[in-house]
């Protein structure tokens, strides 16, 4: 950016200093909110519309709403950072968590349904999903000690992709045993456990 910024290398030494500051400890809990749903929607939202009443439009029907969910959020990071000028990062990242989760909690009962509820869930889900996401390093990067922002950075992104395989790798396996209705249903409580985090980081900068 236009803005001059210092280098910040990671240091291991640095994440006990960060760990044990709670803006930045909260900011980083929202990140973990916001992974624990992005990229298993990403991976499976396409095999859902696969097997969806959306199929039924043709053969390349669930290929193109699954890349018009996930192209949508270029949109939605778009509204997110034009929105964040004006009302604030937490009020952007607890709106679009609000909004995805329960897309997410939802989606699913719409599995075999009309198309006209299920088509505009889908796409509502991929605007919302992405766009809190770079509200998250803004928050991490102004919140945290100005030595340790490199190493803050690092550790938030890291441990956001290793938690994002976990829930990669649940949804199928809740797939397999109760269907689609729930096996999207799970990747509500990131957003929620979020939004927790991010109220508590918005009371502790209003103190």
């Amino acid at each position: 950016g236009p803005q001059s910024f210092p280098r910040r290398r990671f240091s291991w030494s640095l994440v006990p200093a960060i760990l044990g500051h709670r803006p930045t400890r909260l900011a980083i809990g929202g990140y973990l909110g916001h992974m624990w749903e992005l990229y298993a929607m990403w991976n499976w939202i396409p095999a859902f519309l696969a097997a969806s009443s959306i199929r039924t439009l043709g053969p390349h029907a669930a290929e193109a709403f699954a890349f018009a969910a996930i192209a949508t959020g270029a949109l939605g990071s778009v509204w997110g950072g034009w929105l964040a000028d004006r009302r604030g990062r937490p009020f952007v990242v607890n709106l679009s968590m609000a909004a995805s989760g329960a897309c997410a909690l939802i989606v699913g009962f719409f599995f075999t349904g009309s198309l006209w509820i299920l088509a505009p869930i889908v796409l509502i889900w991929g605007f919302f999903v992405v766009s809190d996401s770079a509200q998250f390093s803004a928050m991490v990067t102004e919140s945290a000690p100005a030595d340790a922002v490199g190493t803050a950075l690092t550790l938030q992104t890291s441990m956001g992709f290793l938690l994002s395989m976990a829930t990669i790798q649940a949804v199928p396996r809740i797939m397999s045993v109760h269907g689609w209705t729930w096996a999207f249903a799970i990747l509500a409580i990131g957003p929620f456990l979020g939004i927790v985090a991010i109220r508590r980081f918005q009371r502790l900068k209003a103190a």
